[in-house]
């Protein structure tokens, strides 16, 4: 069975280097394949017999024409006997314009300013949007977390899971991720930020790690959140989803978010539950 995965979204989120991770990842990378040879694609995957082929299709120019083709090309290839999914790259506008103006590249649509343009491909995406299995958002990502984050959601160890489970450790101050589907929020806890020796440190030290976790209101948390965590998997597993991302956060994204994500993804592997970890706001 071929696994295809569909990665498209707005212009200036990430689509090049999330090809190049992709195809480092061992993936057969196809970009700007026209939207009406995809189920063609997926014809030819399926007549070649080989087992296990994964196949990342990066969407090109996306008018109007082409977002209609785009989804009906979605719907054609998941009529076959393939895995499909739809990765949708965003980030925030402000984000995607100052990124074209650092570049200096022309945006694909042309009418306007590069703040117009974003507006009005925001608006002809919105349909691809609502199809995304996972949207990812990689406005706070520099060129290497995003690599790291495609990583783990696509590579190899993790492509027989049923369903990609991350838990992405992140700071308030830095912004809410918007490619999370339940948040936590950990700032209650006593917070190493104030202890001098530990202020370098991050959650990842264990000096760090054991200052957050000997709390004791840190161990009740943990505990509950493992035990709903260890309930609620299973049932979205259930329901077919395919990407489920949890976010905790702290303040800045380097004590007690990080501490905290480890902690629970320690827990839950223990219990046989396949879990990544992503640290967001940890070198900040």
């Amino acid at each position: 069975m071929a696994e295809f995965l569909i990665v498209t979204g707005m212009s200036g989120a990430g689509r090049s280097t999330t090809a190049a991770s992709l195809e480092d990842l061992g993936w057969f990378v196809i970009d700007n394949l026209p939207p009406t040879i995809i189920p063609r694609v997926g014809e030819l995957v399926a007549s070649s017999g080989a087992d296990a082929q994964r196949v990342a299709l990066i969407s090109g120019r996306r008018g109007a024409g082409d977002v209609a083709d785009m989804l009906e090309a979605i719907e054609r290839l998941r009529e076959g006997s393939h895995v499909v999914r739809v990765l949708y790259l965003d980030a925030p506008d402000d984000v995607l314009v100052r990124r074209y103006e650092g570049t200096r590249r022309r945006h694909p649509r042309t009418s306007g300013g590069v703040e117009a343009a974003i507006a009005e491909e925001r608006v002809a995406l919105e349909a691809l949007r609502r199809e995304a299995d996972i949207i990812l958002d990689s406005g706070e990502l520099n060129v290497n977390q995003l690599r790291n984050r495609i990583t783990e959601m696509f590579s190899e160890t993790q492509g027989e899971e049923l369903m990609r489970t991350t838990v992405m450790s992140f700071g308030f101050k830095h912004g809410l991720p918007l490619d999370v589907d339940m948040v936590f929020d950990v700032r209650f806890l006593p917070n190493p930020h104030w202890v001098d020796e530990l202020r370098p440190q991050t959650g990842l030290d264990g000096p760090v790690s054991d200052y957050v976790l000997a709390a004791p209101e840190a161990q009740r948390f943990v505990s509950q959140v493992e035990e709903m965590l260890s309930d609620l998997l299973p049932a979205f597993r259930r329901e077919g989803k395919a990407y489920l991302t949890i976010g905790i956060g702290c303040t800045g994204g380097h004590h007690r978010s990080v501490a905290i994500s480890e902690e629970v993804s320690r827990r839950l592997r223990s219990e046989g539950i396949a879990i990544s970890v992503f640290h967001r706001d940890i070198e900040r």
